[in-house]
């Protein structure tokens, strides 16, 4: 398992580019919102331990895991300003092959707006098995993965402006 033994709330905040400079978007899902909303707040508690301002952040909400490539899309779109957005959503496995196809969806949908947009889009989207594991991944006993793709963020953030 990937986070056996690991928190994702630590990073070393030496490595993560001051981002006082930066407009982040979140796009988050409404949809297992007990466990988005969490994942949303880590993230907004990272960029602004490393330097966002409040006003940069500008959040929306999209229905579902499916719903979060378009909503990543028309944010990009309202707002050419912003230098990144995190996607944020939770889809755990049920009975049928639905899990499958959100996860699927949600993932080739989010890395084609990286691509067509030339911008990070951070994949916060937590596909568990149980609802337990969503909890020990957005607050609990593994940290918060929102923190840890806030950072991760950043640092594409920060690449893309080394390299240009």
């Amino acid at each position: 398992m990937a986070t056996a033994n690991k928190n994702l709330s630590q990073y070393e905040k030496g490595t993560i580019p001051n981002g006082a400079d930066f407009r982040i978007g979140i796009v988050v899902s409404e949809w297992n919102d007990d466990i988005t909303s969490p994942l949303m707040n880590g993230a907004i508690e990272a960029l602004r331990e490393n330097g966002v301002k409040k006003k940069n952040i500008i959040v929306k909400n999209v229905p579902g895991t499916f719903e979060l490539p378009l909503g990543c899309q028309f944010l990009l779109e309202a707002d050419q300003d912003l230098d990144g957005v995190i996607a944020i959503g939770c889809v755990i496995q049920g009975e049928t092959k639905h899990f499958d196809f959100v996860c699927q969806g949600a993932t080739q949908g989010i890395m084609a707006v990286n691509m067509e947009y030339n911008t990070p889009v951070s994949f916060c989207v937590l596909t568990d098995n149980t609802k337990q594991q969503s909890i020990d991944r957005s607050g609990g006993k593994h940290g918060n993965k929102g923190i840890e793709c806030a950072v991760s963020l950043l640092k594409m953030i920060g690449l893309q402006e080394e390299l240009s």
